[in-house]
C-alpha cells in the first residue's frame, strides 16, 4: 500500500491527566498550584500517546507524517514543552504521553567499540526531552495568573447580568449539592471548586462515589462548563478574557511557520497545558459555533491537532481537530470560522495581531509592572501602566 498521506507535520495542545488533589483556584485570581499525576492519569496520558502514534506515526495512517520516524525517536523531529509550576501534573503527563508515542523497543540500543550492543533500559526506554516552564520563567503557559487586567475583568463578570443570571439558575443544585462539600463555599462564585472536589471524590473516593447521585456529578459538570466558559472567553479575539491562548499562539504559528521551511526537522510539536487554553482557543477560532458541545472544561487527556499539509497549487493548509480525552475513540474536525481548513497565512492574519508574544508584551497586557519578571522592564513613561507620567511630557 502507499500511502497518500500529504501531512508535513503536526502541533499538538494537550491537557494533562487525573490527579489526585483538588486544586483550589481563588474566583478573585484564579492563582492555583497544580496536584499530583495519578496512575489513572498516566494511563490516560499514554493511551493518548498511542492514539497519537497510531494516528501519525502508522505508515499506513491517512494522517501519517512524511518522513517521521516511527519506531526509534529521533529527537530533532519532536519539541515538547510543558507547564512545571507547583505539582508535576503536567509535567509528568507530557512525560506518560511521549511513552505511549514512542514505546520501548529492542532497536534502542548502541553498539560499543568492542562490539558489545547495550540496549537502554526497561525494554528500550527511550527517552525524549522534555521543556519544563515553571511559572516564574515566563508567563505563556499560565498567562492568567498575576494578570492585574484579568482580575479586574473577573470583578466586572461577576457583577454582570449574565453572571448573575447562571448564579440563579444554578441556586436548585448549589443548594442540593452542599452537604456533599464537607463545609466548602457553595456559592456559584466558587463553581469550578465545587466541581473539582467532586469530580477528584467521586473518582477517587469509593465511600463518596456511593453517596453522591451521579445527577449531581452531572449538574455539577453541566454549570462548571457555563462557568468556566464565561471567564475564559470574550467577545473580541484580543480580549483579556482570551489571554490563556494568545500566549499560546506565537509558538504555535511559529512552529507550523517553521515546518514549511526546507531546513526545518521538527514534525510533531506538543505543548502540554491545563484546560483553559481550550476554552478561548476553541472561542477565538469559532469553533464553538458550528460545534457548541465543545465550549467548557475538556476531560483529561484531551488534545487539539493543528495539522499542516500542503496541497497541488503549493498552499499550506491547517485543519484543527479535536479529541475529548479518552472517552472519545477518534479525532473529531472542528470548523475554523466555518471553513474545514484555513490557508497557514490566513489563520495567521486572523490571530496575530492578538497575541501576546513576549514577557515583555505580556506585563504591558495585564497591567502588571512587578511579579513575573516585568520589574525588569521601565514602565516609567508609560501612559497607560504609569498614569502620573503624562504630566512629564
Amino acid at each position: 500500500m502507499v500511502n497518500a498521506s500529504t501531512l508535513l507535520g503536526v502541533v499538538l495542545v494537550a491537557r494533562h491527566g487525573d490527579r489526585f488533589s483538588t486544586v483550589y483556584q481563588n474566583p478573585s485570581t484564579y492563582d492555583s498550584v497544580q496536584g499530583y499525576l495519578t496512575p489513572l492519569g498516566a494511563s490516560q496520558e499514554y493511551e493518548l500517546g498511542q492514539f497519537l502514534r497510531n494516528t501519525y506515526l502508522n505508515p499506513q495512517s491517512p494522517s501519517y507524517i512524511q518522513g517521521i520516524n516511527t519506531d526509534v525517536v529521533d529527537v530533532d523531529q519532536l519539541y515538547v514543552r510543558a507547564d512545571a509550576g507547583g505539582g508535576d501534573v503536567i509535567l509528568d503527563s507530557a512525560y506518560a504521553l511521549m511513552q505511549g508515542l514512542y514505546p520501548p523497543t529492542p532497536q534502542s540500543c548502541i553498539t560499543l567499540g568492542n562490539g558489545k550492543v547495550v540496549t537502554s533500559p526497561l525494554g528500550g526506554y527511550q527517552y525524549v526531552p522534555v521543556e519544563s516552564l515553571e511559572f516564574w520563567q515566563a508567563p505563556s503557559l499560565t498567562s492568567w495568573m498575576d494578570c492585574n487586567y484579568f482580575q479586574a475583568n473577573l470583578v466586572r463578570l461577576y457583577s454582570g447580568v449574565a453572571f448573575n443570571a447562571n448564579a440563579a439558575a444554578a441556586a436548585p443544585f448549589l443548594q442540593a449539592v452542599e452537604p456533599y462539600l464537607n463545609g466548602m463555599n457553595n456559592s456559584y462564585l466558587n463553581m469550578w471548586n465545587i466541581y473539582d472536589y467532586l469530580n477528584v471524590q467521586y473518582t477517587h473516593n469509593q465511600t463518596f462515589y456511593n453517596w453522591l447521585p451521579k445527577t449531581l456529578m452531572e449538574q455539577a459538570r453541566y454549570y462548571a462548563n457555563i462557568h468556566q466558559q464565561t471567564i475564559f472567553t470574550d467577545s473580541l479575539p484580543n480580549g483579556i478574557g482570551q489571554v490563556a491562548i494568545r500566549t499560546l499562539w506565537p509558538e504555535i504559528f511559529w512552529t507550523l511557520g517553521n515546518m514549511t521551511l526546507a531546513n526545518n526537522t521538527v514534525k510533531l510539536a506538543l505543548t502540554e497545558v491545563d484546560y483553559k487554553p481550550f476554552i478561548s482557543m476553541f472561542n477565538t477560532t469559532n469553533a464553538t459555533v458550528t460545534d457548541p458541545d465543545i465550549a467548557g472544561i475538556v476531560d483529561y487527556a484531551s488534545v487539539v491537532a493543528f495539522e499542516l499539509s500542503q496541497n497541488t497549487q503549493g498552499q499550506y493548509n491547517v485543519a484543527m481537530k479535536f479529541k475529548n480525552g479518552t472517552n472519545d475513540s477518534a479525532f473529531r474536525p472542528l470548523k475554523m470560522w466555518g471553513n474545514d481548513s484555513v490557508v497557514l497565512k490566513t489563520l495567521k492574519h486572523r490571530l496575530d495581531w492578538t497575541t501576546i508574544n513576549t514577557t515583555n508584551n505580556w506585563c504591558f497586557s495585564c497591567n502588571q509592572t512587578i511579579l513575573r519578571g516585568c520589574s525588569v522592564f521601565n514602565f516609567s513613561n508609560d501612559p497607560y501602566l504609569n498614569p502620573t507620567s503624562i504630566g512629564n511630557h
